[in-house]
């Protein structure tokens, strides 16, 4: 037997079992963890490219909805999942606030792997239509004219709705009343059924209801308006100067997992969000595919972490705000 035979002997028999399962995998169902319950944005999008990409890896994906405490109890499920590529996690913008407002267990950017930037789009603030608002404006005058007597839903304290709607309200010299739900289903059905006069959402699970008159448009979040809302200004427009919040989603696997895993999710999920009818009906919900690199999510969730922290901070919003 001459050396490099040896060597090469030498290094098969010292290949990692996590070395020997990247070579198969994925050899069993993997588990795609939504930190929300079934009905809301993240859960739509995730079932929207789901079965393209099971057929993509040839395995199933099974969507596990752990809903709870702003989307973190799935959350940190997820950050204790083994590193071997059975657990994904599609997170919402929480993820970025919870790291400030929340005693967590582990730090987004060491406990995950990012692998895309899924998509982006606006936060609409929405009115029932049995309301007297006809606009943002309205709202103001009569929050101004009588302070914490109006309601405003929300997916829930500390998420981006939750957030920028408390600057809003800051910046603008207005005071409403939060309302926060277990995540935008919950929260959805109680605004369409004007049970809550006003809705701070990503427009994903209110665009039908906003195309049907139920639901009120009088805001976005974007720096202008926006196809997925057409005809209604920005907050920016409305007296907010600079004023920006858009919503997103990020597909995250746990650090560590080894990188030809890593690799051949981000080449299956981009492949799905790729496919047209994916990508068409993403967007027809009212979000924009962004289906970005691992390093640019990696970039992009790092600053919307040190952006809202320091709006949290420099505002003093707590979980009971």
């Amino acid at each position: 037997m001459n050396r490099r035979t040896l060597l090469a002997g030498m290094a098969a028999g010292l290949a990692t079992p996590s070395l020997l399962r990247a070579q198969t995998w994925p050899d069993r169902p993997i588990r795609l963890i939504v930190p929300w319950p079934p009905g809301g944005s993240t859960d739509t999008i995730a079932r929207i490219f789901q079965p393209k990409l099971a057929a993509l890896l040839g395995q199933p994906v099974v969507i596990d909805n752990r809903g709870g405490a702003a989307g973190s109890i799935g959350a940190i499920e997820a950050a204790r999942a083994p590193a071997d590529g059975s657990t994904w996690m599609l997170a919402y913008d929480n993820e970025a606030t919870n790291q400030t407002l929340l005693r967590l267990p582990y730090k987004t950017l060491e406990a995950f792997a990012p692998v895309s930037l899924v998509a982006d789009g606006p936060l609409a603030l929405v009115a029932h239509q049995t309301t007297s608002y006809r606009s943002f404006q309205d709202v103001i005058a009569a929050a101004k004219q009588a302070p914490d007597t109006i309601s405003y839903a929300s997916s829930g304290v500390g998420g981006l709705a939750h957030v920028s709607t408390t600057l809003l309200q800051q910046q603008g010299g207005f005071s409403l009343v939060h309302v926060p739900y277990r995540g935008g289903g919950p929260a959805l059905q109680d605004a369409i059924a004007g049970q809550v006069p006003l809705f701070m959402s990503n427009v994903v699970i209110i665009s039908q209801h906003i195309k049907a008159g139920t639901l009120r448009p009088l805001g976005v979040t974007t720096a202008g308006e926006t196809r997925h809302v057409p005809g209604v200004k920005s907050f920016a427009q409305q007296g907010f100067p600079g004023f920006q919040a858009p919503t997103w989603w990020a597909f995250l696997g746990r650090a560590g997992t080894p990188e030809p895993i890593q690799a051949r999710m981000r080449e299956a999920l981009a492949q799905a969000l790729a496919d047209p009818e994916v990508r068409g009906r993403i967007e027809e919900q009212g979000a924009d595919v962004r289906a970005t690199g691992p390093e640019e999510c990696r970039q992009f969730l790092a600053r919307e972490i040190e952006r809202w922290g320091k709006v949290i901070r420099d505002n003093n919003i707590r979980v009971d705000s």
